[in-house]
């Protein structure tokens, strides 16, 4: 109710939430929303968001909505009652006491049961002959029946409705120094009470119906609602600035600076309190009324600005077409036209229209603004990575190191370097571009000014993920999703938890990546961010696949085909390839495996695409041996050495030592899996390092050596059970007992059992988070939250945090 700093649009949401849940701790709490499709965009947001949210609270929620009208509602997942009219027998009824000499039945056809058109109609309808196939004469809608009855009214009355109803308050007090230089007065409304039009009571005018102040508003025509409109601006009190200011522009008929001036600071106001759909508008119409074309052009890229952050994507694009055409745009402006329309092509696609407006855009600055056009070449070269163009991503990374010489702070420094890295990485130049990322991830750990920065959330997630080294850049992770959940930035907060899901899953919390997961994709459902839920989706299926939930699997990955392809992103192509791929093998279809990864093999040569950690070789190597192609295996494993080296990444020479290693001799057996053992030490991925002891335990069995082997299979049955990782577990406990040792198998873990949101809170809260840090943190309500760790105590068997948390510990965590 008070100015303050802009927030992301869903932050108010979040906001609400707490709100009502913190109303509903001290009573039940009943939300009453009339004529919900009436919101403006930014209020239906915020409720969507909330409403959503409301599990376990003493919350009841009425919405009503006009049938075949857009709402809040549309799209969302609320539960729907379609009213119809009323019977015949209700609407004799209803007649007999409001219209007693009305022909019931014959209304009751003509209106279908509508209630406020039987009682609205009915008086229209006094004295119609009955029979006959003639309709009734009744106007052709409620509207005209309340115009109808107004144009019967003497003119004062008639001028103080259309008064009454261009004021959306309608004080008493307001009205009546607005009508006084009109020539009418407060009392010349009596006649339209009288006729059931108003209601005045307590000082205020209020229509009997919000359909009959939109008929009069409406039938009184343009100049007639000018004339209103400039009454009431110079009636209304100094506090109401943003009201007079739509008054002043709706009463102008052409190009007015006063009236533009009042409205683009209503707007500014209105941005300042992340109104932004209001804004946008507020904006829009400034613009329009300005006569200074510079000026028109900068208010009409912040409506689009503003349309943006609303998250009506759908007007940016005509907002900018009109800006970018003005002839007199101020400096700089065709600059930020091109920006913004990279930045929502990069978040929506396609990427390869972000890549060249944002390249366009980064040129025309780097001469006067080389730190704005260094973020735009980040931003391109992101771009080229998600469209799986590496010659692109090499040539943006270029050009922004180039342009970052002539900046002059660690903001520029740190985009330089993280996307030169990554190109020199994707190229294939793994040594080079791990020293530029860790130089990144180093400059951004040490600043105190930029690791909070909202914008560079989760660009710094971005680091950890290229190098894929135990421990690198983990801090970076975890205060990206600290300060996105802190500063209410739910529309980074997809990008981030995509690395941190990636991160987790290749560790041995795997349990916590589907979590991740699941939250990014719901949360990147709900705000329309198409890139994040392909990479969500396709990760989660690759996890899904190892966990043998084959229709999981295989919904996810479709799912995250359809949508990267939609977008162009053959990166997220790729990753859905890999989840295909993985499922086949986890099956054990070794030709329909094959087949998927030697698709994604020559995807990745079409695109240029040398990075050894996206190159499916390492599976192909083992799909080759179980299906007797010894010399393809050895190609295979040849060709991945190679990029292996190049990178010199341990997760990628650990993947190629276990390559070399089933490839070898059994004298050789020990020295060259003991290598890959060695680099998987250096990484964090234990479903890898359990891969590679099954494979040795199963070269040691073939080679008689079954005690050696026992040891290596029990290791790796132990970690694929611990991540549930079923299909894997059961091809470990195949080889132990093809040893002669019939190994225990764990049980199921219970945590399978729990919801996603389950998991995520008992995590929470074992990890000492408090009910109402947990609630932030997850944009849920503390009840919600207490609902959830209800549930969660009754799966896991436990009564305390201290019990939840060793449950946590021990079970396991797939």
């Amino acid at each position: 109710l008070r100015s303050g700093p802009a927030q992301e649009r869903f932050a108010v949401g979040a906001a609400t939430l707490s709100l009502l849940a913190a109303h509903a701790e001290r009573r039940p709490v009943a939300v009453l929303i009339d004529d919900a499709h009436w919101l403006d965009g930014s209020t239906a947001d915020a409720l969507r968001f909330a409403l959503r949210r409301l599990l376990a609270d003493p919350v009841a929620v009425v919405l009503t909505v006009r049938e075949g009208e857009p709402s809040l509602l549309d799209g969302t997942d609320l539960p729907l009652l379609t009213l119809g009219g009323l019977d015949a027998e209700a609407t004799a009824a209803l007649l007999r006491e409001r219209a007693p000499a009305a022909d019931a039945r014959r209304l009751h056809d003509e209106t279908g049961g509508n209630p406020l058109a039987l009682v609205e109609l009915a008086r229209q309808a006094g004295g119609t002959p009955v029979g006959g196939p003639v309709p009734l004469p009744v106007p052709t809608s409620v509207s005209e029946a309340y115009v109808r009855r107004a144009e019967s009214l003497p003119e004062a009355t008639r001028r103080m409705l259309v008064l009454a109803a261009t004021s959306d308050r309608a004080e008493g007090e307001v009205l009546a120094r607005a009508a006084a230089p009109l020539g009418i007065a407060l009392d010349d409304l009596a006649p339209a009470e009288e006729a059931g039009l108003i209601v005045i009571e307590g000082g205020r005018v209020a229509f009997r119906h919000p359909l009959a102040r939109s008929a009069i508003y409406s039938h009184a025509g343009p100049a007639a609602q000018r004339e209103a409109h400039r009454a009431l601006a110079g009636a209304l009190p100094d506090a109401d600035v943003d009201r007079r200011a739509w008054h002043l522009a709706l009463a102008a008929t052409g190009v007015d600076e006063t009236a533009s001036a009042a409205l683009e600071q209503a707007a500014g106001r209105a941005y300042e309190r992340s109104a932004y759909d209001a804004a946008s508008h507020a904006f829009e119409r400034a613009a329009r009324l300005s006569p200074d074309p510079g000026r028109r052009a900068e208010m009409l890229l912040s409506a689009a600005e503003s349309a943006w952050l609303a998250g009506a994507a759908e007007r940016v694009g005509p907002l900018l077409d009109e800006a970018a055409a003005a002839p007199d745009a101020i400096d700089g402006l065709a600059v930020r036209i091109d920006a913004l329309r990279g930045h929502v092509a990069a978040i929506r696609g396609p990427v390869s229209t972000a890549r060249e407006l944002l390249s366009e855009a980064a040129e025309h600055a780097a001469a006067t603004a080389p730190d704005q056009a260094v973020v735009m070449l980040a931003e391109a070269a992101l771009a080229a990575f998600f469209e799986g163009d590496a010659a692109g991503l090499q040539a943006h990374a270029a050009r922004a190191w180039d342009v970052a010489a002539a900046g002059h702070n660690g903001r520029t420094r740190f985009f330089a370097d993280l996307i030169a890295g990554m190109a020199a990485i994707f190229a294939g130049e793994g040594e080079r571009g791990a020293t530029l990322i860790r130089s990144a991830v180093e400059l951004l750990e040490r600043s105190d000014e930029l690791r909070d920065e909202p914008r560079l959330l989760w660009w710094a997630a971005l680091g950890p993920l290229w190098l894929r080294e135990a421990g690198t850049g983990q801090r970076l992770l975890e205060r990206a999703v600290t300060a996105a959940r802190a500063n209410g930035a739910v529309g980074v907060l997809p990008n981030v938890l995509v690395y941190v899901g990636i991160s987790e899953a290749a560790s041995d919390r795997w349990a916590q990546a589907r979590s991740t997961f699941d939250e990014a994709i719901r949360l990147a459902r709900e705000l329309g961010l198409r890139i994040p839920l392909a990479g969500c989706l396709s990760r989660l299926a690759i996890i899904e696949a190892r966990a043998g939930l084959a229709d999981a699997a295989r919904e996810h990955a479709e799912e995250a085909l359809d949508v990267s392809r939609a977008a162009g992103t053959h990166l997220l192509t790729i990753w859905s390839l890999s989840a295909l791929g993985e499922l086949e093998s986890a099956r054990g279809d070794v030709g329909a495996a094959l087949e998927v990864f030697n698709e994604l093999e020559a995807m990745l040569a079409e695109r240029g695409i040398a990075d050894a950690d996206l190159s499916p070789a390492p599976e192909q190597v083992e799909l080759w041996l179980r299906a007797g192609e010894r010399e393809r295996a050895a190609a295979a494993a040849g060709a991945f050495a190679q990029l292996a080296a190049v990178k010199g990444q341990p997760w990628a020479l650990a993947r190629s030592a276990r390559c070399a290693a089933l490839l070898t001799d059994d004298e050789a057996l020990d020295e060259a899996f003991g290598h890959a053992l060695a680099l998987h030490e250096r990484t964090s991925d234990a479903f890898e390092t359990a891969r590679t002891e099954l494979a040795y335990g199963s070269r040691l069995r073939r080679a008689g050596r079954r005690q050696q082997a026992r040891e290596q299979l029990r290791a790796a049955l132990a970690t694929f059970e611990r991540l549930g990782a079923e299909p894997w577990a059961d091809r470990a406990d195949h080889e132990l007992r093809a040893t002669g040792e019939t190994a225990r198998r764990r049980d199921p873990s219970t945590l399978d059992d729990l919801t996603a949101q389950e998991l995520r809170v008992a995590l929470l809260l074992a990890g000492g988070r408090t009910t109402r840090e947990a609630a932030a943190e997850l944009f849920l309500s503390p009840k919600t939250v207490e609902y959830h760790l209800r549930n969660a105590y009754r799966k896991l068997g436990v009564r305390s945090r201290e019990g939840l948390a060793e449950a946590l510990r021990d079970q396991p965590s797939g």
